[in-house]
């Protein structure tokens, strides 16, 4: 076995370890933080169906972000939307055979990519023109902003300069789901763009990019607008009230 398939092999099962192992923990710790007030943004639903239908909307549209900055909305939304795309398009080196809606969107994966391209740089772009945002930038927000942009760029660069052994590629991968080992093929840039990944996937749960998961905590999102209708009580503040 190539020495460089036991060092990929290794580093994404440690990588995919950390990614999960991590996400669980901070989704644990998001869903024990109490909720001790009724602070939901408004206008906000009054009911439960309303607050599902914003969370979607906010998921699917980025509501909240549209309303507030167009500019960043059409960055962010070409970014994330892009960034979809290409992750499912991804799907065919982990399923054997390849479901068909991934078949039907491998074209559009391509060109997704240079949206989500275009967005990154726009909003790498906002943390150097915008004084506020240049002023709350912190290091860390950059070099997460280069390490996507390395991942896409990358990626790109394997389909439109040098193109790499996408069979040999998708049975490594499927060797490791199913723990039997398969060359990897030692192409430089495809070695830079796991590696990348492997990154990406190590310090996701310590990250800034841990707003995916937590939109979903977020009191002042996911809370009915019903102060006067129903007395909120954070379950740690009911178990004392009943003492």
């Amino acid at each position: 076995m190539p020495f460089l398939t036991i060092v990929y092999a290794l580093l994404f099962y440690t990588a995919t370890a950390l990614l999960v192992g991590g996400l669980a923990y901070k989704i644990r710790q998001y869903a024990k933080t109490p909720a001790p007030l009724k602070i939901p943004t408004t206008p906000a639903p009054v009911t439960r169906t309303g607050v599902v239908l914003r969370m979607f909307r906010e998921l699917a549209f980025f509501e909240s972000l549209f309303k507030s900055n167009k500019w960043i909305w059409i960055f962010g939304y070409l970014f994330h939307f892009g960034m979809f795309l290409v992750l499912a398009r991804h799907l065919r080196y982990f399923t054997n055979p390849v479901w068909t809606w991934v078949d039907l969107i491998q074209p559009f994966g391509l060109y997704a990519a240079f949206a989500m391209v275009a967005g990154l740089l726009g909003l790498w772009a906002r943390r150097f023109l915008v004084d506020r945002i240049r002023y709350i930038s912190a290091l860390s927000d950059h070099l997460m902003l280069a390490l996507l942009l390395g991942i896409a760029l990358t990626g790109m660069s394997m389909d439109y300069l040098t193109h790499t052994d996408i069979v040999s590629v998708k049975a490594f991968f499927l060797g490791l789901m199913y723990f039997s080992w398969q060359p990897l093929p030692e192409d430089p840039l495809l070695l830079i763009h796991l590696a990348l990944v492997a990154t990406l996937m190590i310090i996701f749960p310590i990250s800034k990019l841990l707003h995916a998961p937590g939109i979903f905590f977020s009191p002042t999102r996911n809370q009915v607008d019903n102060p006067r209708e129903q007395r909120h009580l954070a379950p740690w503040a009911a178990k004392l009230e009943n003492r």
